[in-house]
């Protein structure tokens, strides 16, 4: 079997807390995994590891079979937002991402917008992000994953402040991209959007990987 990230035990400890211990986690493509916990048990810790954000004490964790910590390199085809989504409050919707897409240039303006178009965006391409409500923000930070469709996708809490018409569109959006083979992984408190999505289920609690 191969894995397209594999998690070796990694142990993060911050001002002498333990944060994250012994975790150990094989991820395959093609599948949504979902990480519950209740705040503070280490979820947005661990995709931040993953991501390359935030370096382990001990441990690796490798992608698509490149030790990113060994390496000193980002994950090429991946894709997240984690904690609360920001972005330039001056500019607008469209603009924070053509920012964005700037970076590896490998998307034009079209893509942009038809992935705005896509997260239920497209009234609000030209407004500023400063007067975005929260649900708009979210929808905004997922816009940003999905528009250069890398191979891996990580979501952290991505139903916050979404009605309820937007959530179903977000979990279509997502069961639609697992369907072309991405990798996705998602962290939450909220039960019910775990038990929808998701393939497999970590459940964190201080740290600790407490069942599967």
């Amino acid at each position: 079997m191969e894995y397209k990230i594999e998690v070796k035990d990694l142990n993060l400890t911050i001002n002498s807390h333990e944060i994250l211990k012994n975790i150990n986690l094989n991820i395959e493509s093609g599948k949504i995994y979902g990480f519950i916990g209740r705040n503070g048990s280490g979820k947005s810790m661990l995709l931040k590891c993953i991501c390359g954000l935030l370096k382990p004490n001990t441990g690796s964790v490798i992608v698509n079979n490149e030790d990113i910590y060994k390496k000193d390199v980002f994950p090429s085809s991946m894709r997240a937002f984690i904690d609360k989504p920001t972005f330039i409050g001056s500019l607008t919707g469209y603009e924070n991402l053509e920012l964005l897409a700037d970076i590896q240039n490998i998307i034009d303006d079209e893509k942009i917008k038809d992935t705005l178009i896509k997260c239920d965006l497209e009234d609000q391409i030209n407004k500023k992000y400063g007067k975005y409500s929260l649900g708009m923000k979210q929808k905004l930070a997922i816009a940003s994953v999905l528009m250069e469709n890398p191979d891996i996708m990580i979501f952290d809490e991505p139903f916050n402040g979404i009605d309820n018409k937007s959530v179903e569109m977000i979990r279509k959006i997502i069961l639609e991209e697992k369907q072309q083979g991405k990798t996705i992984l998602i962290a939450t408190h909220i039960k019910e959007d775990i038990d929808l999505l998701c393939d497999v289920i970590y459940e964190l609690d201080l740290g600790q990987i407490i069942g599967k």
